[in-house]
């Protein structure tokens, strides 16, 4: 039976391009997304059409622990659990501190932060039935150092890292690997509310020259689904030297 990963948030930008390149190297690829449903069958017929594979869509909110409970149902039903678990749903929030209302506050963590506790709550029991498995959390390099006007995503991608580092020393008894992505200028949707001189700007600041591509991201987490066993709890930076 094909190994299984979950990939959340994978209805554009990283997440679809992780989804995709498990696909394309013969994984059984579990999509989700919260709202974008279309882009999300998008996903699963382009798979269909490169692999000639079909993949299970799990749509619904991994920030909600009901519904990500359901969604963990669904795929037990299906493949008894994933092997991998990519936890990469995340939505940012520009603007000032105090402008930043409680509900918005709630709303990041859950999306950014829980859903990381939940999903990896759900998954783990699996993996330690098999006495393996791998759980790859997408950061950001401002839970690294924080960012001006992103308070609320920076103190949830740093706390995106302390879990990785602290849940690692608790599953690494049992062969579960723990480590995570801390990206830095990836050229998704997410980055588009730069103007396009504050893009150059910056540009000039990356010593590689260029914006991250999701294909990247997609790579190195594939490398770390592959990667030695004694790899673990680590927060690996991809942001062509900015930081």
């Amino acid at each position: 039976m094909r190994q299984t990963v979950l990939v959340t948030g994978s209805s554009r930008g990283i997440g679809r391009a992780i989804a995709l390149k498990f696909a394309e190297e013969g994984w059984s690829v579990i999509l989700n997304c919260a709202r974008s449903l279309e882009q999300l069958r998008a996903v699963r017929d382009d798979i269909k059409v490169r692999t000639g594979q079909d993949c299970l869509v799990c749509p619904g909110d991994v920030g909600d622990f009901e519904q990500a409970q359901r969604i963990f149902s669904e795929i037990e039903q299906r493949f008894g659990g994933v092997d991998i678990l990519v936890n990469n749903a995340g939505v940012s929030h520009i603007g000032l501190f105090q402008d930043m209302s409680a509900d918005d506050w709630q709303s990041l963590l859950n999306t950014n932060l829980s859903s990381v506790f939940y999903c990896s709550k759900l998954a783990v029991p699996y993996m330690l039935s098999k006495k393996q498995g791998r759980i790859i959390n997408i950061s950001s390099v401002w839970g690294n150092t924080g960012a001006s006007c992103e308070a609320a995503y920076s103190a949830s991608k740093g706390g995106v890292n302390a879990f990785t580092r602290a849940l690692a020393k608790e599953l690494a008894p049992s062969n579960i690997q723990v480590n995570a992505v801390a990206c830095g200028a990836i050229d998704t949707k997410m980055n588009q509310f730069l103007s396009p001189t504050e893009r150059q700007e910056l540009l000039s600041e990356i010593p590689a020259g260029r914006y991250g591509e999701p294909e990247e991201v997609a790579q190195m987490v594939y490398q770390l689904a592959h990667a030695p066993s004694y790899l673990t709890g680590q927060v690996l930076t991809l942001d062509g030297g900015w930081l």
